[in-house]
């Protein structure tokens, strides 16, 4: 960790905008960056919004897992929102330059929408321990109103601590360079244009990252501990091929997204590579909301079926 000395004020410079850099050191690739993003922005919005509809409106997907499946599809078309437009903009124009507001709000809605992604997946694993290890209990242990409680505290556990963070990084003094080595407002790079002593702020990002991804990740590998040994129990290879499958789009999912977020924010500060941190940014902001919906659509029998109804129509 850095712990520089904090400057006189009048080396400090009071910043009201940064420059996101982005892939500015890929100049010709500007428009083919544009073209890509802005493809994998509409399939993800297109996929995600279907599932959304279909887990509403079909009766044959009325369940706690299609309940929670439809709530996680909004939250990724509101979490890649946060990040990909802006991304796209600067693309676009090249302009590159964010106010400090918006750059404090962007961070906000990414921290905010991934907390809660990382407390709904472990409801969601919460779901499947109670519908494979309790299934004679599971309807009335999942009801309709645990399903909203549980889905309404992972859209506001969060709130107190991203609401938090984001004050305590933004009331920094920042000096000297305006420019974020990132393609959005995330939390390393903008540590690292502050000035002063920055341990509290680190001490803090670690504490955070411990609460709303470790914690669910640790209850999420023991839902799926107890998972498997309940699995490995049961008496034909046929049911227990059953018994995974309805859960193997879950973990597939898990891994993708918090095997990178946990990479980038709980790494020694040391360690942190601008360039790795953007490629893995990508990863968990980019390419895992495009291949969730795919995930879930082509390892789930009845989505497909579903999804065939309407083709047919």
């Amino acid at each position: 960790m850095n712990h520089q000395e904090k400057p006189t004020k009048d080396n400090l410079t009071e910043l009201m905008e940064f420059v996101l850099l982005g892939f500015a050191d890929m100049p010709h690739l500007q428009w083919f960056l544009f073209g890509l993003f802005l493809i994998i922005y509409i399939i993800i919005l297109m996929s995600n919004g279907t599932i959304f509809l279909i887990t509403k409106m079909d009766p044959a997907l009325q369940s706690p897992m299609y309940f929670f499946l439809s709530h996680f599809s909004f939250l990724e078309i509101c979490y890649v929102s946060a990040t990909i437009p802006r991304m796209l903009l600067n693309l676009r124009t090249q302009r590159r330059r964010i106010s400090l507001v918006a750059c404090a709000t962007q961070l906000w809605f990414f921290l905010m929408f991934g907390g809660t992604e990382c407390l709904l997946l472990a409801v969601m694993a919460y779901d499947r321990y109670v519908a494979i290890c309790n299934p004679l209990h599971y309807p009335l242990v999942m009801n309709h109103r645990v399903c909203i409680q549980l889905v309404t505290g992972s859209w506001t556990i969060g709130i107190p601590i991203t609401t938090g963070q984001t004050y305590q990084i933004f009331s920094l003094p920042f000096c000297g360079s305006k420019q974020i080595n990132h393609f959005f407002c995330d939390i390393p790079p903008i540590l690292k244009l502050a000035c002063g002593d920055t341990f509290v702020n680190e001490m803090l990002v670690y504490i955070s990252s411990v609460l709303l991804a470790m914690v669910p990740f640790l209850l999420i590998l023991g839902s799926y501990s107890k998972i498997i040994s309940t699995i490995l129990k049961l008496p034909s290879a046929a049911s227990q091929a059953r018994a995974f499958s309805t859960c193997s789009s879950h973990l597939m999912v898990v891994v993708l997204f918090f095997g990178s977020a946990i990479i980038t924010y709980l790494r020694p500060n040391n360690r942190h590579s601008e360039e790795t941190d953007k490629v893995l940014s990508l990863f968990y902001t980019v390419l895992t909301p495009m291949f969730n919906p795919m995930i879930y659509s082509l390892r789930n029998k009845d989505v497909i079926m579903v999804l065939r109804k309407l083709l047919c129509k």
